[in-house]
């Protein structure tokens, strides 16, 4: 036994070489089962033999394990040569005790299998097993029989000899497909039968964009590509299956045994294709926590396939964990301490099963489980929890619509068709349905040709334009266009007398055609760059992740610390927003459908993130109606009229109505710049030179002729009235063309751009009510359910949960590993933006008269004249650790805005704020140089941005212990030699603009920029001026001392009034107008309306309408906490 104690590792090296074996190793093996037979028992050594193919006997975890297993005394591992695998008949390859066996490209599975029979060793991975985990099949038909979850899916088995199979039924649709009966809607997944076959495709739906992502095995950093072909293969057997929305991620799980089971995340090979790697070359993963759960699903995968080492991939989707796809025998690449676990549970096993039979002294060792490591935090720097977004979308093209009331049987059967008599509405967005109604325009102005005095009701005019737009581009597809019904149970009320004697009996349709109003190309840079410079917000965001600066964010998110979360709402230009914005956010490149399909949450349901504006609130109206009377009055505007427009005093208001004086010579003045405005785009026309003019986004010259025609008939009615509510639209194109299309020189542009914005700074922010009071009640009409949801959001960042956390002893490096980030990002429309606004501004959150940080933030809100594209609303959440769990302290929230992207002209006037001064970032440690504008022109794009998002310095105990709202607490911290509050204008600016000190800028300002963290040095401000991107306004804070429970308060409080007074409303209200309140029904939509009515009577720890959640936003970080649910309530949300 003199050599029992060295390893004995035969065959293979780290290096990789390897050597034959020789007579001498055979001896060895062989010895103790022939001439040696006398030798006594207790030396015997146990031979674990390898046998697989060389590229696996030799890899680098190979290596590593079986040095670390050779480290047991009574072990000796041999691993048998390729040559001798592929050549020598089975009765010639070496003897083992115990067989690691594993199939791979080209290994002989049938010699094994042979082998085994002959000598029967101790398997550690059944052979036979191996046979099943080649055939997906066979796969899922195994974890079906166990119970585990796995994606719904069918097989479709095209066999050549039996083309007729009973299994072999496709029905492929635009949308869907039709497997043997079973319905897939896009996004599905199509697998080869065959698990060596890597090329997996799945297929996207048109409304995200159509097309395929290709998945192959990796080649070099890319793991899959983005294809424009939306039709699936139709050759080979296939499995269709239900694509699980991941979040991004996929977790790869390793058993060694039942009871040991490691698990890393790492980039899903869907998202973008490319792989992550790090400086070494190898792809970056994290080694990720099981959750109970699904440690006994890794216990039955292994069990099921008997493979005790052996590798699968789990999706955690919808609060879910799914099985889908079984590798087989399979190591972790980079882990130290998994080869230690490894080698000690496979020689503990071997010793367990052959130590008896050999008479070798050995007991188990008794170990302690896993010890939770308690992360703790250092020094007094708060710890980021939370932050949540409200994002407007980016810049878009004109949004233009039609109405028009119809009466025809045709456009009755297509709302019936389609369910619209459950709620009495309906949204047609789907190719489909779009072509149905281009089909019923078409027959209609058919007949209409036929017999003109046939009894169709349409007007053809509109009947013809609803043609023209639904024939536009020459395809359809869901982002662009859309058609709503709303049944008018007596028909549509006249608005003027001369109308009355059209008036028909009966029921009708309302028809709204809405098109236009896609995201922009810069608005998709605008979005990405804006989520680029958001990595900025948090901790770490300055480190270099695989050559991405910024990219501290992208660990955390890779980690699963990062609890991340993307609601847009369902309209087109929303949803690529946010996907945009999500690949700048996390570094992802390619295609946005993908991204769109894997990371958007639709969150269409109960008015989150939506408004029906056709079904205003009674007090929208009677507000729509006083602004209609006080623009229609051909005088200068009166003292008593300031009073009436803009009680609250709104400088931005009062200067707007300085700039129109009188509202109907000012609307006089717009409708001739129009007419002059049509005038030269129809000579343009007629000029050959432009006829094959591009205009911005492919618009023709054709078209944006109807778009101005259209707004300069409806602008000014037959009564010679004008119609304030086309106000906007006149502002959003004439916006657009400055913008974009500025390469006409078209005349007057600008003198129209600056009248139209004036009335549009009336008109837009006042629809949503001019008293503060009927500025609230709007406010909570719209957004009463996200401002619900974003209470839950601050309340469930402390709670203990189950969510996804780092394993704390394979994270080594990382402070806090079981501490994560939750991350809400609403992406919506101005709508809600304005909303959510007024009701920070005027719910009572602070009180100006007390608080002096709050009265400067309201006084520079009320300066803010326009809520443009891409408008930020941004709460963060800090915990203190060093304050007491119940103390009030220990939470802290802050309040930042940026009005979004700067308008045409809009330097000199644009409103100063006082920075992006977050209270909590006080790390004593980090004294960073001012960044100045020099400095960062010369560095690379990302890294101004990201080299220390914020320069505040250590600031006087003051601020923490007054709040940090008064003037004099500020100032004083501001007296060091190195100022608050800095903001870094963007370098792109020509000259360096002077900074205008204002209100907490004292005397004492040192000369310095300011710097933002929402806006430095973006790679488009390059071109300010003439590009097509305008750059974004930095964030500003509006509060950085306020307590969670001061927020929670506020928000319950408000929630409480918005729900009754909503109940009062629904509850007066007919039944008619009950099913207006519904969600439109989106056809084939997959997610759950929910409907509104709720009512809180008391605060609660959970609030009472917290229930679960519709499946489509539910989380996908694993399982949930246990939710409160109370019967009378049927609003709920997970996330």
């Amino acid at each position: 036994m003199s050599n029992s104690g060295l390893p004995q590792f035969l065959i293979g090296s780290e290096s990789g070489e390897s050597r034959e074996l020789d007579d001498k190793d055979m001896r060895n093996i062989s010895g103790p089962y022939g001439e040696d037979e006398e030798e006594d028992q207790a030396e015997r050594q146990i031979v674990v033999g390898i046998c697989s193919m060389m590229k696996k006997s030799n890899s680098k975890p190979m290596t590593e394990i079986m040095e670390r297993l050779c480290k047991f005394e009574y072990i000796t591992v041999v691993i048998f040569s390729e040559e001798i695998i592929l050549n020598e008949p089975v009765e010639k390859w070496p003897l083992c005790d115990c067989l690691i066996s594993f199939h791979s490209k080209g290994f002989p599975l049938d010699k094994a299998v042979g082998y085994a029979k002959l000598r029967n060793p101790l398997l550690i991975n059944d052979l036979n097993m191996q046979y099943f985990i080649q055939d997906r099949r066979e796969v899922y038909r195994i974890l079906q029989e166990e119970g585990i979850d796995l994606p719904r899916y069918a097989v479709l088995n095209r066999d050549p000899d039996r083309p007729e199979g009973k299994e072999c039924n496709l029905v492929e649709s635009e949308d869907h497909v039709e497997v043997n009966g079973e319905v897939f809607h896009k996004p599905f997944v199509e697998k080869p039968v065959s698990a060596e076959d890597h090329n997996v495709y799945i297929y996207y739906p048109t409304s995200a964009g159509g097309g395929s992502q290709r998945l192959f095995r990796k080649i070099g950093s890319r793991s899959s590509v983005y294809s424009p072909e939306s039709t699936v293969r139709k050759t080979g057997s296939y499995i269709y299956e239900e694509f699980m929305p991941t979040d991004g991620t996929d977790v790869k799980v390793y058993t060694v045994g039942p009871d040991y089971a490691h698990a890393e995340a790492r980039k899903s090979p869907a998202l973008d294709g490319k792989v992550e790697r790090d400086s070494e070359g190898k792809e970056i993963r994290y080694p990720v926590m099981l959750t109970a759960m699904e440690k006994l699903v890794a216990r039955k995968v292994c069990l099921a396939f008997k493979q005790t080492v052996c590798g699968f991939d789990l999706l955690r989707a919808n609060g879910h964990s799914f099985v889908c796809d079984v590798n087989g025998f399979s190591f972790v690449k980079n882990s130290m301490k998994y080869y230690d676990d490894c080698a000690k549970v496979l020689g503990n096993m071997v010793m367990r099963e052959l130590a008896p039979q050999f008479h070798i002294p050995w007991s188990i060792p008794m170990e302690a489980e896993d010890i939770p490591i308690v992360p703790t935090t250092s020094g007094t720097m708060m710890e980021l929890r939370c932050v949540i977004a409200v994002i407007r979308h980016g810049d878009r093209t004109p949004k233009q619509k039609m109405k028009m009331e119809v009466r025809n049987a045709l456009f009755f059967e297509l709302f019936e068709k389609y369910g619209g008599y459950k709620s009495g509405k309906l949204k047609l967005k789907k190719p489909k349905q779009l072509q149905e109604v281009l089909d019923i325009a078409r027959q209609l102005l058919a007949e209409l040709v036929l017999h003109n005095d046939c009894e169709i009701e349409e007007k053809k005019s509109k009947l013809e334009q609803l043609k023209t737009v639904l024939e536009m581009y020459g395809h359809f597809s869901g982002i662009n266009r859309k058609v709503q019904l709303t049944y008018l149970p007596n028909g549509q009320p006249k608005a003027s007398s001369e109308e009355e004697d059209t008036l028909k009996e009966g029921p009708s349709l309302l028809l709204v055609l809405k098109w236009g109003g896609e995201l922009t190309p810069a608005g998709r840079v605008q979005a990405e760059e804006l989520g680029r410079a958001f990595r900025c917000m948090y901790p770490g965001g300055q480190g270099d992740y695989a050559g991405f600066p910024g990219c501290g964010l992208l660990r955390l998110h890779s980690t699963y610390r990062h609890d991340l979360k993307i609601y847009a709402s369902d309209e087109g230009r929303v949803q690529m927003t946010a996907a945009a914005f999500a690949k700048g956010l996390l570094a992802l490149e390619g295609e946005l459908t993908p991204i769109l399909v894997q990371m958007v949450k639709s969150a269409n349901m109960n008015g989150l993130l939506d408004s029906d504006s056709d079904s205003l609130t009674d007090c929208q109206q009677r507000v729509k109606a006083r602004l209609h009377e006080i623009m229609q009055k051909n005088k200068d505007f009166s003292e008593e009229d300031y009073n009436k427009l803009a009680p609250t005093g709104s400088p931005s208001l009062v200067n707007s109505m300085r700039v129109i004086v009188n509202p109907v010579k000012t609307c006089d003045q717009v409708h001739t710049l129009i007419k002059s405005l049509t005038c030269q785009i129809c000579k343009r026309l007629e000029d050959p030179k432009s006829a094959d003019l591009q205009l911005y986004h492919s618009e023709t010259l054709e078209l944006m002729l109807q778009r101005w025609s259209k707004l300069e008939r409806d602008f000014r009615m037959k009564n010679c009235r004008y119609d304030i509510s086309k106000i906007p639209d006149i502002y959003d194109c004439v916006k657009y063309d400055t913008q974009h299309n500025s390469s006409l020189s078209l005349e007057d542009t600008l003198e129209l751009f600056r009248l139209s914005r004036a009335l549009a700074d009336i008109i837009i922010p006042q629809e949503y009510g001019i008293t503060k009071a009927e500025k609230l009640d709007i406010a909570s009409a719209y957004c009463l359910p996200l401002v619900k949801k974003i209470q839950l959001d601050l309340q469930r960042t402390h709670e203990d949960e189950a969510v996804n956390k780092l394993h704390p002893l394979y994270s080594r490096g990382v402070m806090s590993p079981g501490r994560h980030v939750r991350t809400r990002l609403y992406f919506t429309s101005e709508s809600h933006v304005h909303s959510l606004l007024s009701i920070f501004r005027y719910g009572g959150l602070l009180d100006e008269q007390k608080d002096e940080q709050w009265k400067q933030a309201m006084d520079y809100l009320s300066a803010v004249t326009e809520l443009n594209y891409m408008t930020q609303i941004v709460i963060m959440l800090y915990e203190d650790n060093n304050k007491d769990p119940s103390s009030e302290e220990r939470f802290h929230v802050e309040l930042h805005f940026s009005p979004g992207v700067k308008g045409c002209k809009d330097e000199d006037n644009a409103p100063m704020g006082f920075g992006f001064r977050p209270a909590s970032s006080e790390n004593h440690e980090k004294q960073t140089n001012q960044g100045s504008l020099e400095d960062l022109s010369q560095d690379e794009p990302d890294r101004a941005v990201l080299n220390e998002p914020i320069n505040i310095q250590r600031k006087s105990p003051l601020i923490r212990n007054r709040k940090a709202g008064s003037m004099e607490a500020l100032s004083e911290s501001n007296t060091s030699s190195r100022g608050l509050a800095y903001r870094l204008l963007p370098s792109s600016s020509r000259q360096s603009p002077e900074i205008k000190p204002s209100g907490l800028e004292l005397l004492s300002m040192p000369p310095v920029k300011r710097f933002s963290v929402s806006y430095a040095r973006h790679p488009t401000n390059g071109f300010e001026g003439c590009s097509l991107v305008p750059s974004i306004y930095p964030l500003e804070t509006l509060h950085n001392s306020l307590s969670l429970k001061q927020v929670d308060e506020f928000l319950t409080a408000l929630c409480k009034n918005g729900s009754q007074a909503q109940f009062k409303r629904l509850k007066s209200l007919s039944a008619m107008f009950e099913s207006h309140s519904q969600p439109s029904i989106d056809v084939d939509s997959q997610e759950t309306p929910v409907s509104t009515p709720v009512q809180l009577n008391q605060p609660t720890a959970k609030p009472v309408w917290y229930t679960g959640e519709p499946s489509s936003t539910v989380s996908s970080a694993g399982p949930s906490s246990p939710s409160v649910a109370e019967s009378s309530s049927n609003f709920g949300f997970n996330e």
